[in-house]
């Protein structure tokens, strides 16, 4: 069957004349996930040094967010169809927001992982509660587009202001602060949200099926918990029983759906061509990026020295490149195609990548700005464009479950890229040669080591550290390869998928 998009009819539909300020409110909800996503990944060497955590203690920072939210963003989109969705919105930023100072206050590893754990929940709330009001809010194809544009742009921005506001407290204050930030902005947006923004649900959605949601959550969380120890410690036992649970549950979910009159997921979305191909593109996508974004800013301060608000500044190109590239993504589709638009920005996040694995220590930043900024480019097409075409594939009473489609392969992919090629990264390191005498914890992570130099004699803390940054740059590299790979052949699928695909042309 075809699947060219066509667009929601306009009859009847009544412009809201407060859509645009309603919309601010919900990009600021994207601001909210974005900062904190960004500011984790520059805080990690605090917090390596305050919590000491193990290396797979860090990883399971890192990924846990990616893994509860992966596992419950279906069922809290079908959660917001049925209650309301500026309900649900409002109540997971107030939720986003109280949790966080949890975060802040983290003191130790364990509890800093329940934390991560707990904030996923609250973040399942959000990104499908945004999307699915922005196609309930725009009803003209053409507003549409810039609205996702915006939201889209905005989330980029926020990984511009992450690092840059993040960096700043991190040179003033200790690590904790960087989650306070959430707070200002969770407050704004309640107070706001709560006067401009409408209320939709489907009409006669059916109960909210509770079987449905423990399985959606045990075959998520099993899936990609299985990847993740079978990429750190290779097929065991626990890696595969744990994948077959998850893998039994995922069945479970799909026969469910397809039995349940009101389903928590319609399977049917992905019967549309243009639907699956772009949620199999933005997965794949936010797979072969994740390694690059988690590590970055471990390279920028921990192997070439940078501080931190530095470092936040040295990763804006990435961020500024989104932001525009966003906002004109949905024009540049219309002209050209969706599958040039789309295929042509994962093929320049891929090329980008591939010119990271050209680095070493002393790169000098020309180069590392100018793949960050076509990283920026690419990611900005891309991700607006597959937004858009997931959207206007659906009628509006939909929009809630094909959102959390959409952000549970973004953040499906975000877990297990940080599984997969975090655990590159981190076997490479693990394996470098060090003095007689090295502390354990130095071969558990970068910032271990640095935290073991200050220990030893000079003569061997430099031989161990100049060795320990080589390897993180090796591991680097090879995650660096890996993406690019991963990016190059999404792209070359997209080109195929997405082939039928055109955004409604303006007027």
């Amino acid at each position: 069957m075809t699947s060219t998009l066509r667009p929601a009819t306009t009859t009847g539909a009544v412009k809201r004349p407060d859509r645009w300020l309603a919309l601010s409110v919900l990009v600021l909800a994207v601001l909210l996930v974005a900062v904190d996503a960004t500011v984790l990944g520059l805080a990690t060497p605090y917090i390596t040094e305050d919590l000491q955590p193990s290396g797979t203690q860090l990883l399971w920072i890192g990924d846990v967010y990616s893994f509860v939210i992966a596992g419950l963003l279906v069922s809290m989109g079908s959660l917001g169809d049925r209650i309301g969705r500026k309900r649900i919105l409002l109540m997971g930023a107030t939720a986003f927001g109280l949790i966080s100072v949890l975060n802040a206050y983290a003191t130790t590893p364990e509890l800093m992982i329940a934390a991560r754990a707990l904030l996923g929940v609250a973040g399942a709330t959000l990104m499908p509660a945004t999307l699915a009001l922005i196609r309930n809010l725009f009803h003209d194809p053409r507003e549409r587009s810039l609205a996702v544009g915006i939201w889209g742009a905005t989330a980029s921005a926020g990984t511009a202001v992450g690092p840059i506001v993040g960096g700043f407290l991190l040179e003033h204050f200790w690590w904790g602060s960087v989650f306070l930030i959430n707070m200002p902005v969770m407050v704004v947006l309640v107070v706001v949200g709560i006067r401009t923004l409408p209320e939709s649900r489907t009409p006669n959605p059916g109960p909210w099926d509770l079987s449905s949601v423990l399985l959606s959550l045990v075959g998520m969380i099993g899936v990609v918990y299985a990847v993740k120890e079978a990429a750190t410690h290779g097929v065991t036992g626990i890696a595969l029983g744990t994948g077959l649970l998850g893998a039994a549950a995922l069945y479970g979910f799909v026969r469910r759906q397809l039995t349940l009159p009101a389903p928590l997921l319609d399977m049917r979305l992905f019967r549309n061509r243009g639907f699956s191909g772009a949620v199999l593109a933005d997965l794949l996508t936010i797979l072969g990026l994740s390694g690059l974004v988690f590590f970055l800013s471990q390279y920028l301060q921990l192997v070439q020295g940078r501080r931190p608000f530095e470092a936040g500044l040295a990763e804006l190109p990435a961020a500024v490149g989104a932001v525009v590239a966003g906002l004109l993504a949905g024009r540049a589709a219309r002209r050209f195609s969706v599958r040039a638009v789309v295929s042509g920005g994962l093929a320049a996040i891929g090329l980008a990548l591939a010119l990271l694995t050209t680095i070493d220590g002393s790169t000098g930043y020309p180069l590392l700005g100018a793949a960050l900024l076509v990283v920026g480019v690419g990611a900005g097409l891309s991700f607006t464009v597959t937004a858009d075409v997931i959207l206007s594939s659906v009628p509006k009473e939909q929009a809630g479950a094909a959102s959390a489609v959409s952000e549970t392969a973004y953040e499906l992919g975000a877990a297990l890229g940080i599984a997969v090629l975090g655990s590159i990264v981190t076997g490479v390191y693990r394996g470098f040669p060090a003095p007689a005498g090295t502390p354990q914890g130095a071969h558990e992570s970068l910032g271990g080591a640095v935290e073991a130099a200050a220990h030893m004699p000079p003569t061997a803390a430099g031989t161990m550290l100049s060795s320990a940054r080589d390897a993180f740059v090796h591991g680097l590299t090879a995650a660096s390869a890996t993406g690019a790979a991963v990016l190059l052949a999404t792209a070359l699928a997209a080109w195929f998928l997405l082939k039928p695909q055109h955004l409604h042309p303006t007027n």
